[in-house]
C-alpha cells in the first residue's frame, strides 16, 4: 500500500501502482521509471515501494511537468478503458455463457518480482493465466497462499554451496491489501487441522481485472505453530504439507463463499489443491445432496491440470496422516472413509497412500496435460484408473502450455514489432498470419537491438558481481564464478531453470577437455551462463549446483562461465531477452512442457533443447536445434553420453559457425534467419492467448454445459 501523500493532479498513482496492470503495459512503467529513474531502478521496478520513498519535491515536481502529466493522463486512459470495458474478447464470442466466475486453484504465483511468492514454472504459468484473463475479459479469480517469506533467497558460498535466506515480505512496500470481514475482522473463514480450529485471512492482489486472493494463517487468534503454516512455499515436512493443502483447498472454498464468490467452473491447478473439490463434495452432501450425487455434480464442473510427469512429484499422504486430519470430516460426507480413501488410492498400492493427483483425476470431468507428448506420458501413468480403455483413449487430453507475450516481450523488442507489424500487433499477437512479417524487419536492425539487450543482461550480471566483491568482500574467484568477466561479443549460452537431476545442469560438463576447446576458441569463443535454484532438502541438486559453481570459477575456461545468484522474475527477464541461444537438456519425458524456452524465442533466443515437452511439438528443423530424436530405452549414463556428444557437435559444427559467419556491417544474416523463423513459428502458437482460448473453448465452456444439464435433470 502508497503511505506517501500524492499531489491531487497525480493521486491516481496509488491505485495504478497496486494495480499489477502496469507490469506488462510499457508506457505505464515508463510513468513510474521518469518520476525517479534512480529510485525505480533502487526499488528493482516496484511502484508501491517507489511511491512510498519518493522525495515530495519529486512528486511536487512531476504534478507541475506538462510531459509528465501527458503520459500519466494518457496511461490512466488506457487503464480506465481495460479495467472497464465491455468489449473483451469472452464477452463478443461467449456473452453471459458463464453463470459465474472461473475459480483458479494454484500453490503459486508469479505475478511480479515485488511479490515473491513463487518458485518457478508452475507460478509463471499460473500467474500468465491471471494476466491472460484479464485482457481476454475471461472472469477468472484466483486463490493461492500469502507466503510473507516467499519461497528463499539465494546466497552462493565462497566454497560454492547454496545457502537458503529467507526475507519476511513488507507488506507495506508490496502491491497486496488486507481484506477484511463484513464486520472488520481479519479472519474471514476457519478449517479444522485435527483438533484445532485455524482462522484464515485473506490478501487481495489485483492483477488488471482479475482479482487474486491468497490466504493467510498468521493471525493472533491462531496458535502459533499454524501461524508460521503459511509462512514458506514448498516445505518439506509432509505433515505440514498436508496442512497447507487443507488449508489451501477445504479454505479456500470457504474464502471464496465469505467472500460471496460462486464460481461456475472450478480449475485445479495441479494436484496440491485437490481437497477443493473434496471441501465442495461435503457443502452438497450437507444440503441433503446424496453423496453419489454431489460427486457427479462436483466432477462435472471441475477443470484438472496436471504437469507432473515422473510419479514420484506428485504428493501423497500416509492412511495415518490423512486419518489424524480427516477423521472428522469424513462423518460430514456421510459415507465410511474408505470410500472417500479409496478415491484418492490407485488399486495396486498396498500401502493406501492417499494420491492428490489419483484423487484430481477421479473428480474431475474435464482433465489435461501440458504439452501433446506430456498428454501421452500422463494417459500411459495413468492408464491403470481406466484399465478398460485403450492407453490413447484414457479421458486426458492435452493443452500446451503458453506465455503472457506483454510481460516477457523486452521493450526494444516490442517496439522493433510496433515498427514493422503494426502498431495493434500486441493484440493480434495469436494471429499466425501477422508473425509473417517479421521476415520484413531488416537484419541489421535486429541486429542492433539484440546486441543492445545483451549489454543490459552482461551489465546486470557485472553489477551484481561487483556488488557482492564491494559488500560482502568475496574473493577474487567469485567475482570470476558470478560473470565479471563476460565479453558482450561472444557467442552466450543461457541455462536458467530450477536444478534438479532430471533437468541434467551439468550434461554439458561430460568431457571438461572437449568443452574448454570449444569455449576458448580462438576465433570462435562461447560463454555460457547458467542461473537456478535447488530446492532446500534437494541435497543431490545442491551438488550439482556446487560443481557448476565451481567449474565457473575454473580460470582454465577463462571467466566464459557464470553463474547467477538468487535467480529471480527480475533476472529472467534479463536472461531470455539477452542470451543469443537457450539450452535446455531434461531427461526425455520427465519434462511436462516448459516455457522458459517460448519466452526466449519471443525474444529471438533461437532453442537448443532435447525434443521433449513443448519442444517436441515446436521444433521444425529451421527454428533452432534439438539434441538426438527420440531416444527410447536408454539407460541414463548412454542417455547422458549421446546428447553430450550430439551437444558438443552442434556448438562446434553449427552453432558457432552460423554464429560467427558475418556480412558486410558485422551482421550474421544465416543466424538471424533462424531468429526470425523461430519467432515466427513459436509466438503465436505458443501464448498464453492461445492457451487461454483453448481452455475456454475445450474445457470451461463444457464444464459450464455440464453443469446446467445437471441442474435441468
Amino acid at each position: 500500500m502508497v503511505t506517501t501523500k500524492l499531489p491531487d493532479r497525480i493521486n491516481r498513482l496509488d491505485e495504478l501502482a497496486n494495480n499489477l496492470w502496469w507490469s506488462w503495459h510499457e508506457e505505464a512503467r515508463r510513468l513510474f521509471r521518469i518520476l525517479d529513474s534512480r529510485l525505480w531502478r533502487m526499488t528493482v521496478h516496484n511502484p508501491v515501494k517507489q511511491l512510498n520513498e519518493a522525495a515530495q519535491d519529486t512528486l511536487q515536481a512531476a504534478a507541475k511537468d506538462p510531459a509528465f502529466l501527458n503520459l500519466y493522463d494518457s496511461v490512466m486512459l488506457e487503464f480506465d478503458a481495460d479495467m472497464s470495458s465491455s468489449s473483451t474478447w469472452f464477452a463478443n464470442e461467449y456473452g453471459k455463457s458463464l453463470s459465474g466466475p472461473i475459480a483458479f486453484f494454484s500453490m503459486e504465483y508469479a505475478i511480479h518480482n515485488s511479490l515473491p511468492i513463487y518458485a518457478g514454472g508452475l507460478g509463471a504459468l499460473a500467474g500468465d493465466i491471471c494476466k491472460e484473463a484479464s485482457e481476454l475479459g475471461l472472469p477468472l479469480v484466483a486463490i493461492g497462499f500469502m507466503y510473507p517469506q516467499g519461497y528463499f533467497h539465494q546466497h552462493i558460498s565462497a566454497e560454492g554451496w547454496q545457502e537458503e535466506v529467507y526475507q519476511q515480505l513488507d507488506f507495506n512496500t508490496a502491491p497486496i491489501n488486507r481484506v477484511l470481514s463484513p464486520t472488520g475482522e481479519s479472519a474471514i473463514a476457519k478449517v479444522q487441522l485435527g483438533n484445532i480450529t485455524i482462522a484464515i485471512g485473506v490478501w487481495k492482489i489485483q492483477v488488471g481485472r482479475t482479482s487474486i486472493y491468497l490466504l493467510d494463517t498468521n493471525l493472533e487468534e491462531n496458535p502459533q505453530q499454524y501461524r508460521e503454516l503459511s509462512a514458506r512455499l514448498y516445505v518439506a515436512d509432509r505433515e505440514q504439507r498436508l496442512q497447507q493443502e487443507i488449508v489451501l483447498g477445504v479454505g479456500g472454498v470457504r474464502v471464496l463463499r465469505a467472500l460471496n464468490i460462486h464460481p461456475a467452473v472450478w480449475h485445479a491447478n495441479e494436484g496440491h489443491t485437490a481437497f477443493m473439490m473434496l471441501e465442495r463434495v461435503r457443502e452438497l452432501v450437507m444440503t441433503e445432496v446424496p453423496f453419489t450425487e454431489a460427486l457427479s455434480k462436483v466432477r462435472a464442473t471441475t477443470v484438472f491440470t496436471t504437469h507432473t510427469p515422473v510419479m514420484a512429484g506428485h504428493d501423497t499422504f500416509s492412511s495415518q496422516l490423512m486419518e489424524k486430519y480427516f477423521k472428522d470430516y469424513w462423518k460430514s460426507l456421510g459415507v465410511d472413509r474408505e470410500v472417500v480413501s479409496q478415491l484418492g488410492q490407485q488399486d495396486n498400492d498396498t500401502a493406501q497412500t492417499f494420491n492428490m493427483t489419483t484423487f484430481a483425476l477421479r473428480m474431475a470431468n474435464q482433465r489435461c496435460a501440458v504439452s501433446q507428448l506430456h498428454g501421452r506420458v500422463t494417459r500411459k501413468m495413468w492408464h491403470n484408473l481406466w484399465p478398460q480403455a485403450p492407453e490413447d483413449e484414457v479421458p486426458i487430453t492435452h493443452i500446451t502450455n503458453g506465455i503472457h507475450v506483454p510481460s516477457w516481450v523486452a521493450p526494444e523488442v516490442y517496439h522493433l514489432f510496433e515498427r514493422y507489424m503494426g502498431g495493434d500487433w500486441i493484440e493480434k499477437r495469436d494471429d499466425n498470419r501477422l508473425w509473417e512479417r517479421v521476415l520484413d524487419i531488416p537484419d541489421e536492425e535486429w541486429w542492433a537491438v539484440h546486441q543492445l539487450l545483451k549489454r543490459k543482461l552482461i551489465g546486470a550480471m557485472r553489477e551484481g558481481a561487483r556488488n557482492r566483491w564491494v559488500e560482502d568482500d568475496v574473493e577474487p574467484k567469485q567475482v570470476l564464478a558470478l560473470g565479471g568477466l563476460l565479453n558482450p561479443e561472444t557467442l552466450t549460452i543461457g541455462f536458467a531453470r530450477r536444478f534438479t537431476e532430471y533437468k541434467r545442469p551439468t550434461l554439458i560438463f561430460q568431457d571438461v577437455n572437449r568443452l574448454k576447446r570449444i569455449i576458448n576458441n580462438r576465433w570462435r569463443p562461447v560463454q555460457i551462463v547458467f542461473a537456478g535454484k535447488s530446492h532446500p532438502a534437494d541435497f543431490s541438486s545442491k551438488h550439482l549446483l556446487h560443481r557448476v559453481y565451481l567449474l565457473a570459477a575454473d580460470r582454465e575456461f577463462q571467466g566464459r562461465i557464470a553463474f547467477v545468484e538468487d535467480y529471480d522474475m527480475h533476472m529472467a527477464r534479463y536472461l531470455v531477452q539477452g542470451v543469443d541461444v537457450w539450452l535446455n537438456t531434461p531427461r526425455r519425458l520427465q519434462e511436462a512442457c516448459g516455457t522458459s524456452g517460448m519466452k526466449a524465442s519471443l525474444n529471438g533466443v533461437p532453442h537448443l533443447s532435447v525434443r521433449d515437452g513443448w519442444w517436441h511439438e515446436a521444433y521444425d528443423g529451421t527454428n533452432g536445434w534439438a539434441i538426438n530424436s527420440d531416444l527410447d530405452a536408454l539407460r541414463p549414463g548412454e542417455e547422458d553420453g549421446a546428447d553430450a556428444e550430439t551437444l558438443y557437435r552442434l556448438l562446434e559444427e553449427e552453432i558457432a559457425p552460423l554464429y560467427y559467419t558475418r556480412g558486410r556491417g558485422g551482421v550474421p544474416h544465416g543466424w538471424i534467419r533462424m531468429v526470425k523463423e523461430s519467432i515466427r513459428s513459436v509466438v503465436p502458437v505458443y501464448s498464453a492467448r492461445r492457451m487461454l482460448k483453448e481452455y475456454t473453448e475445450k474445457m470451461y465452456r463444457v464444464a459450464a454445459h455440464s453443469a446446467s444439464g445437471i441442474e435441468r435433470s
